[in-house]
């Protein structure tokens, strides 16, 4: 277990990289961590080269389809912040088995944490114990993947 102030600083740091965000419905950030040393960092955000909504577009479509948020994802162009995690410590060559992924929201969703899960990550730390969809709570029992909140 890390030091509280650790965890802090480091759920800040989320904080921080989620207003790096241009999407126009949630800022979400995510670092991964290993020896007390950021290792990788995300926030939810369409791939490369792609227009992100808040930018250039100034429009998101699930919204002009009249969805709200967390309807109709598929609709969505943007991958999410511990999805950009992890990806950009792929992209990198950064190993990513037995590190700590921080977030400032809630329990990933069952297709992040499938991803969480496969890449190997050791400890997730989130500022909610809410759970996106009951598939998540399914995954994270079955997996052992511990959980901590704080925020």
């Amino acid at each position: 277990m890390m030091n509280p102030k650790w965890e802090q600083r480091f759920l800040q740091t989320c904080n921080e990289l989620a207003t790096w965000s241009s999407c126009l419905s949630r800022q979400v950030g995510a670092i991964l961590v290993k020896d007390k040393r950021i290792i990788s960092t995300g926030y939810n955000g369409p791939p490369m080269k792609y227009p992100h909504c808040g930018d250039e577009r100034k429009t998101c479509p699930r919204q002009l389809m009249g969805y709200k948020s967390g309807e109709g994802i598929e609709h969505c162009p943007a991958l999410h912040a511990e999805e950009n995690c992890i990806l950009n410590a792929a992209y990198m060559g950064i190993a990513t088995k037995d590190s700590t992924l921080y977030m400032n929201c809630g329990i990933p969703c069952a297709p992040c944490l499938k991803k969480i899960i496969n890449a190997g990550i050791g400890r997730i730390v989130c500022t909610s114990r809410e759970y996106y969809d009951e598939m998540s709570a399914s995954l994270l029992e079955h997996s052992k993947l511990p959980v901590a909140t704080y925020g």
